[in-house]
């Protein structure tokens, strides 16, 4: 099996960096502790780095998922140590790259041509390495200073075995754990080994960003560079070069006057109109894919680079996600217990009063802090740990869209701790449900359907006609059966009246005087008519 060579590879690297130091102080069940002290490199293996370095190394040594996870943790320093946030700050664009000649190789290779005839000039010297892939400064021949996004040579393999033993974690909890079941492992692996995969594709990357270009191409808010196609493959990507400070230097920004408040709210307010305007968001927005322009630092301008992963939602899931936030904001558990209910993501037999009650203990003490010192993140982690009784699965549609609101929550902060996450996102959340639900959107929705409605109309009118037809035809038989049950009930009326008079006329028969049954000799005539009548009254059609 492939994944146990890979497993035997992390087992070594932890024991190498001692990454079991990490968790010593944990409250961990007695048996798991005796466990960790059994461990053999605990007694042989001695490693003297500080314990974040020793965990940045690991994560570069076990390949590109491992980065991404520490990735995704740097962002959140309000649930690491500020060491730990600090060193793992280095994977977002220091992992070591590989050689030159390598990268030369591959560009020749997918543009069919020398690396000279391409570019005027071409820096062999990296100017960021990530986990995926690196760049380098080059020109075109008119002059476009440019970057060239090179995939790192191996990495397809790699990130295979890394799915497979990831798959193979992911069955083992479903067998054994009712609890991993709830969290629907097999659907996450398979929706991040989607994603991963994707990201290897530079084409699909070059697709995206000139889609998000595109939909931020009006606004001053986002810069998304240009992609140039002559010169892109699905391992090279040209893109144009730009200029600006990274993110994350927190004192660069401050150095040029730059409004951090306003450049944190922005970033929440990209987020949300990608996600419930486009429906399309960088899903991948950790600090080393964002710069901040330097032209006007009163009025801040994102710039988004690495668009590899980008998600989407659908209008049901975006419509649910805006009810539930406005919800949480509006402190109306009800209507969120009622909304996770309707939604599927806990079982329909679930009682709203108690999946109420439990959200209420959680999100109370939270609302009864500042707003300034409410943390999403630790929201959403106490919200999960609270549905673990009610069965709540994970979705993992969403798994993106989570992952990302955490990265743009802890960069936000970062940039400005008092930012106010909840008062920043309620209005922009309650104008787009007025839009949605309003008489404009239902206009907008009109528009954008009215093609399909004319394209369908022929068929549909065939159809109303034939109802039509069917309506009539049934119609008419329903006035032949109403004519022919009301001449039924006619001559009914007719039998009876005539059954009545014979039987009448047969019983005064039997009491008239004898002469006149000896001239007729007409008694047994009367008795017949008596029977006829019963007859008549009885047997009726």
């Amino acid at each position: 099996m492939v994944q146990i060579p890979r497993l035997l590879k992390i087992i070594y690297v932890t024991a190498k960096y001692r990454l079991d130091n990490l968790i010593d102080d944990a409250p961990l069940p007695f048996y798991l502790r005796l466990a960790f002290w059994c461990l053999p490199w605990r007694w042989f293996v001695r490693n003297q780095r500080p314990r974040a370095e020793r965990l940045r190394l690991a994560l570069e040594e076990l390949g590109p998922i491992f980065v991404k996870f520490g990735q995704l943790l740097s962002t959140r320093r309000d649930l690491l140590p500020d060491d730990v946030a600090q060193e793992l700050q280095k994977l977002q664009d220091q992992v070591p790259p590989f050689a030159s000649e390598e990268a030369i190789k591959i560009i020749e290779a997918s543009l069919q041509r020398p690396v000279s005839e391409v570019f005027t000039s071409f820096s062999a010297a990296p100017m960021a390495s990530a986990s995926v892939a690196q760049v380098h400064a080059a020109e075109l021949p008119d002059g476009q200073q440019v970057v060239v996004k090179v995939i790192r040579p191996g990495i397809n393999k790699v990130i295979r075995q890394d799915i497979a033993l990831l798959y193979l974690l992911a069955r083992i909890i479903v067998l054994v754990s009712r609890e991993g079941r709830r969290l629907r492992p097999l659907e996450v692996v398979q929706d991040y080994e989607n994603t991963i995969f994707d990201e290897l594709d530079l084409q699909r990357e070059a697709a995206n960003a000139s889609q998000l270009r595109r939909n931020f191409a009006e606004s001053d808010k986002l810069y998304v560079p240009q992609v140039y196609w002559d010169f892109t493959s699905t391992q090279v990507m040209v893109m144009e070069r730009i200029h600006g400070i990274p993110v994350a230097n927190v004192e660069a920004l401050l150095a040029q006057g730059t409004n951090m408040r306003k450049l944190a709210e922005r970033g929440v307010e990209i987020f949300f109109t990608q996600v419930f305007r486009d429906s399309f968001f960088h899903a991948d927005m950790h600090p080393g894919n964002i710069f901040v322009a330097t032209e006007d630092p009163s009025n801040p301008c994102y710039i988004a680079i690495d668009c590899g992963i980008c998600g989407s939602l659908t209008p049901e899931d975006q419509s649910y996600l805006a009810r539930n936030l406005i919800a949480f904001f509006k402190q109306d558990y009800r209507m969120v217990a009622q909304l996770h209910i309707d939604s599927g993501w806990v079982p329909k037999k679930t009682r709203v009063n108690e999946l109420e009650a439990a959200i209420r203990t959680v999100c109370e003490p939270v609302f009864q802090k500042p707003l300034k010192d409410i943390s999403f993140g630790q929201v959403l982690l106490r919200l999960f740990q609270t549905a673990r009784r009610f069965n709540m699965e994970v979705q993992p549609q969403l798994v993106l869209l989570q992952k990302t609101l955490l990265n743009i929550e802890g960069l936000g902060r970062q940039l400005y701790p008092e930012l106010d996450l909840w008062s920043t996102a309620k209005p922009f959340l309650e104008q787009w449900m007025k839009k949605r639900i309003g008489p404009v959107g239902l206009l907008k929705s009109l528009h954008t359907k009215a093609p399909d409605l004319l394209e369908q109309a022929p068929l549909l009118s065939q159809t109303v006609v034939k109802a039509v037809e069917g309506y009539v035809a049934h119609q008419h038989h329903y006035q032949q059966q109403l004519e022919e049950a009301r001449h039924k009930q006619q001559r009914r009326r007719i039998q009876q009246w005539v059954g009545g008079a014979t039987l009448a006329v047969g019983l005064i028969g039997l009491w008239i005087p004898d002469w006149y049954n000896v001239i007729l000799n007409a008694s047994e005539a009367h008795l017949i008519l008596v029977a006829l009548g019963v007859v008549l009254l009885v047997k009726q059609d």
